[in-house]
Formats: C-alpha cells, sequence, structure tokens
C-alpha cells in the first residue's frame, strides 16, 4: 500500500471519511474513545457522525443509557457503549488494578475501604446517582478522607471492579457541562454483550476502528503487556487481515462517503493520533512533540488535513473563531476553517 492508501484506509476505518448514522454507532464501531476531558471525548464521537450532530445528541446518549464513560484501559476515562463495560473489563481490568495497586497502598486503599466506600454510595447510586463531590462528601462524613487522590482512586477501583460507571450528564446552566453522575450498573446498563473470546473481541474491534495497526500499537491502546497482545492476534486469526508484515486491518472498512470532509478539527486525546505506539504514519517527529503527551500528559486538539496533522487548535479559541496554529510549511484552508466551524455548531 502507498501512504496516501494508507492514511485513506485509517480516516475510514476511523470513521472520518466514513461517517457513521448516528453518535452511538460512531462509539459502537470505535468501542472506546479516550475521554479524561469529557468535552473532548464527546466531540470524538461527533466528529465522526454524519450531518451536523450537536452535543445534546451525545448527552441523549448518556442519559439513555447507551453510552458510558468509565476506566477501561490504561487508567484512562474512555466512552463506551454501555454493553460492550463488563467484557472490556474483564480484560483489562485486572492489568490496571496490578498498575494502581502501590499508589491505592500508599493511600491506605483495601478491601475493607472499598467495601465500606461501596456501602456508603449504594443508596445515593440507587436514588439518582450521584456528581464526583456529592460522593467525597458522603465518604467524608464516614470518616474517608477523599483529599489526597483518595477519593479519585476509591472512584477508580470501584469502576474497573464493574461496580459503578458515569452516566447521565450534569447540566450547566453557565457554559458546556462537564460532569456525569455516577452510577450502579446493576441498575444502570440494561444489557451486556458477552462475547465468546473477550480477548480477541477486543483485538478485533481494536483493528475495526483504528486499522491499519499492529500488535504493538494494540497493547499500546489496550495497556495490555505485548504477550498478551499477541496471544490476542494468535486468537483472532481468520477474524482480520494482514496486509503487510505486522499491519492488520478489518475485513471489511467502512466505505468512503462521497460528502465526506478532507479536514477535520480532532479534539484533544482523539484517537485518530493517540491510539499507537508509532504515530508516525500520521506526524513527523517535531509534530509530535508540538501535539505532545508533554510532560503534564496533555495532547493537544489537532488540525488534520489529507490524513496528516497539520496543527493545532483549542476548543475555546474555535468557538471565538480565533486561528489555529499551524505547523511551518501549511496554510488555513477553506476545508479546516469548516472543520473549525462544524465544531462551534457542535457546541451551539
Amino acid at each position: 500500500m502507498t501512504p496516501r492508501t494508507m492514511l485513506d484506509r485509517r480516516l475510514r476505518s476511523h470513521r472520518l471519511r466514513a461517517p457513521a448514522a448516528s453518535v452511538t454507532d460512531a462509539a459502537r464501531h470505535m468501542l472506546a474513545v479516550q475521554s479524561q476531558d469529557l468535552l473532548a471525548g464527546r466531540w470524538a464521537l461527533g466528529v465522526r457522525t454524519k450531518g451536523s450532530p450537536v452535543i445534546a445528541d451525545v448527552d441523549a446518549a448518556f442519559a439513555r443509557g447507551d453510552l458510558v464513560r468509565a476506566w477501561t484501559m490504561r487508567g484512562t476515562l474512555h466512552i463506551i457503549p454501555a454493553c460492550d463495560l463488563a467484557w472490556v473489563l474483564s480484560v483489562t481490568g485486572e492489568r490496571q488494578r496490578r498498575q494502581a495497586a502501590g499508589r491505592q497502598r500508599d493511600l491506605g486503599i483495601d478491601e475493607r475501604m472499598l467495601g465500606t466506600a461501596s456501602a456508603v454510595l449504594r443508596p445515593a447510586l440507587r436514588d439518582g446517582g450521584c456528581s464526583r463531590a456529592e460522593a467525597f462528601a458522603l465518604w467524608d462524613a464516614a470518616g474517608i478522607g477523599p483529599r489526597a487522590q483518595r477519593g479519585y482512586h476509591l472512584l477508580f477501583a470501584l469502576t474497573i471492579a464493574g461496580e459503578i460507571c458515569q452516566g447521565p450528564v450534569v447540566p450547566n446552566e453557565r457554559g458546556v457541562a462537564r460532569e456525569q453522575r455516577f452510577m450502579l450498573v446493576e441498575d444502570w446498563v440494561r444489557s451486556s454483550d458477552t462475547p465468546a473470546d473477550p480477548l480477541a473481541e477486543l483485538f478485533v474491534r481494536y483493528i475495526d476502528g483504528h486499522g491499519p495497526a499492529g500488535v504493538a500499537d494494540f497493547a499500546w491502546w489496550s495497556g495490555l503487556t505485548l504477550g498478551t497482545a499477541r496471544d490476542a492476534l494468535q486468537r483472532a486469526v481468520g477474524r482480520i487481515q494482514e496486509i503487510e508484515e505486522g499491519l492488520f486491518v478489518a475485513l471489511s472498512t467502512p466505505r468512503r462517503s462521497p460528502k465526506a470532509a478532507e479536514a477535520f478539527a480532532l479534539p484533544a486525546f482523539d484517537e485518530y493520533y493517540i491510539s499507537y505506539a508509532d504515530r508516525g504514519m500520521t506526524s513527523s517527529p517535531d509534530v509530535q512533540v508540538a501535539v505532545g503527551p508533554g510532560k503534564n500528559g496533555m495532547v493537544r486538539p489537532m488540525l488534520v488535513e489529507r490524513g496528516r496533522v497539520i496543527g493545532t487548535w483549542s476548543h475555546a479559541d474555535a468557538t471565538r473563531h480565533l486561528p489555529p496554529e499551524l505547523f511551518a510549511g501549511e496554510q488555513q484552508s477553506a476545508a479546516t476553517a469548516s472543520a473549525l466551524a462544524r465544531f462551534a455548531r457542535f457546541i451551539g
């Protein structure tokens, strides 16, 4: 494959040049989109949906229980279809638990504290859920101090144990809502899929939404070891295809839309960039330094044209119609201006 063909294939896998019919369809195809920034995660679905979706469309999917937000892999929040949460955590939960164990010991978090924390939250979770601040207040009143990241780690531990998830978005009359209510999974998630081989399913679904990609890319994205990633590939044989040595794509890639855009204003931490061990297909080393991850772990929103990262922008600047920061040799085109305007329409 030529580089141009490879980029086109990846753009279609990501539902950028082959947008989904709805935000829930986009989420189902991608399986999980990184979303420690809730606005960024919602736009990651909006930019992959045809027509002119708005943020209320994503919030409605959360309110219906179609989508949830949880620490699904790498200790990082993702938006995921509710029906996929349990089986994904059955693959990634233990790895995340082991990686967080040292810090949780330092915070005094043990099985007894987790049991108490769970019991304290349950009445509120069964009565419409609770915000992070409300959860912390309940724990504080019960003698479990949430400070020094203890509250955060308790929420994380209860999530990867499959007890809680983030559901309905909390309205904010002063601007874009950026908080969700924690819900009890057993009450909130209506049904759960049960793949015959969850590890193989995770690999196949990753390739469906991210290919062309390799085993090292999957290991990075999932947070699993390279050995486990190789095992996932062997168990997925016949469900994906190898187009070059070590490079895999789905058996069927979404067809390019005749109305597909050529440029995209992608959010912070977007899957098109962040979900690969090797990002050279879409960005040069200098570009990767500018985009991130930086020392603070941030990955900036980016402009993509012809499949390559050509600049960065900010969510706030787009709504004020301020120009993006383009890299040397790049110029803003009508396509990039249209991409930024689409984001502004998304958030109203």
